[in-house]
């Protein structure tokens, strides 16, 4: 689909990198520049307990760097310094999370990199806004800084960590959407330029109803568990006769109606009947749902909800994710068996999104240039 761009990704962690493979599942061609003094992205070391220690790259970086032509370099080396520098005369777009700072000190800040190619989209992310963006951040410093982490957790206010650094999927694709109107801008008017956002920025403008809830209604949001604070039953748990969990997702007074017929309830109480009354009056909505719902197992659960139509999930683990046809589905090889999961989830009419990674078609100076280059990995 986008074969014919090449893009120079100069980021390391998490962030950049999912720009970076988001443009390798659609078919460009992504060269991952790595610090060759520290032994590359520190990701590749990160792995989760068990894995075996012997081997190359962590899960977390597979994760991430599908389908990427790594390049090792060291820009306190003059020739190392000038192949990045003729890639990026090459190239459509580069994707960079260097500090303010140590851009300039390695020589990849954006106006160095825009005047020798005038018609490249330098993306750039940052941990902050403008101002402070040289201030060091990991995931859950953003967590904490935008609010998130206060909301996380248990009603006895216990905090928890969101199980995926969350701020740094939604900084992704904030850079992701710019870069993609900077290349339409681009075609229109034959230019590039710098597209940049930030950890902070992303956050903030994710945080959606829970913002608005204290900007309208000065309600500060405090933790919930899964609970949902504007409706009810909606991320309320509860266990079936033969001990699964599922979550509700009830979303408006018809759907409750329904719930309750399927579970035999006839008579609402008044205090019930309306969703302001049972975010009101919760915990007696669960102790009326509870005991049907435990009466029933699980498979004729969600097939009662599905022929009410009645949002119902049941509570997954990793491994009965990805024993579903439709996780697998989703899935991207590495050349050594390993997996990951596509990111990109959408398809578009005449442009089929497989399991398979459309080959770049490379331009005659990117042949020349690889044939030539002084491979480190």
């Amino acid at each position: 689909m986008l074969a014919d761009l090449l893009i120079v990704e100069l980021a390391s962690v998490l962030a950049g990198p999912a720009v970076g493979q988001f443009f390798t599942e659609l078919g460009a061609r992504v060269i991952k520049i790595e610090n060759a003094t520290t032994g590359g992205d520190v990701t590749r070391n990160w792995k989760v307990s068990g894995e075996d220690p012997d081997k190359k790259d962590s899960a977390y970086f597979k994760s991430i760097n599908h389908g990427k032509a790594s390049r090792f370099l060291d820009f306190g080396d003059p020739t190392d310094r000038e192949f990045a520098y003729e890639l990026i005369r090459h190239a459509d777009v580069v994707i960079s999370n260097f500090p303010l700072r140590t851009a300039i000190k390695v020589g990849m800040e954006p106006e160095r990199l825009l005047e020798m190619n005038p018609t490249l989209i330098f993306a750039q992310l940052d941990a902050f806004p403008p101002g402070n963006e040289d201030r060091p951040a990991y995931d859950i410093v953003l967590q904490a800084e935008t609010g998130f982490l206060s909301m996380t957790g248990t009603t006895s206010g216990e905090i928890c960590r969101m199980p995926v650094a969350l701020i740094d999927i939604l900084a992704a694709h904030q850079l992701k959407e710019g870069i993609l109107l900077g290349l339409l801008k681009r075609e229109r008017s034959g230019k590039g330029g710098l597209i940049r956002t930030n950890l902070y920025d992303s956050a903030l403008a994710s945080l959606a109803n829970q913002a608005t809830n204290y900007l309208v209604a000065d309600k500060v949001a405090v933790p919930m568990g899964s609970q949902h604070p504007n409706i009810a039953p909606y991320g309320d748990i509860f266990v079936t006769s033969d001990g699964e969990r599922i979550v509700l997702a009830v979303g408006s007074d018809r759907q409750f109606s329904d719930l309750c017929q399927l579970l035999g309830i006839t008579d609402i109480p008044k205090k019930l009947r309306t969703n302001s009354a049972r975010v009101t009056n919760r915990s007696e909505l669960i102790d009326l749902l509870a005991p049907k719902l435990a009466a029933i197992e699980l498979q004729q659960t969600l097939l009662l909800c599905q022929d009410k139509k009645v949002p119902v999930g049941h509570i997954k683990n990793m491994a009965q994710v990805f024993a579903t046809a439709e996780a697998q589905r989703r899935l991207l090889i590495y050349p050594d068996g390993e997996k990951t999961v596509r990111t990109v989830a959408f398809e578009m009419e005449g442009e089929p999104i497989t399991g398979e990674i459309q080959g770049h078609q490379a331009r005659p100076e990117e042949d020349s240039m690889v044939e030539n280059e002084r491979e480190k990995f």
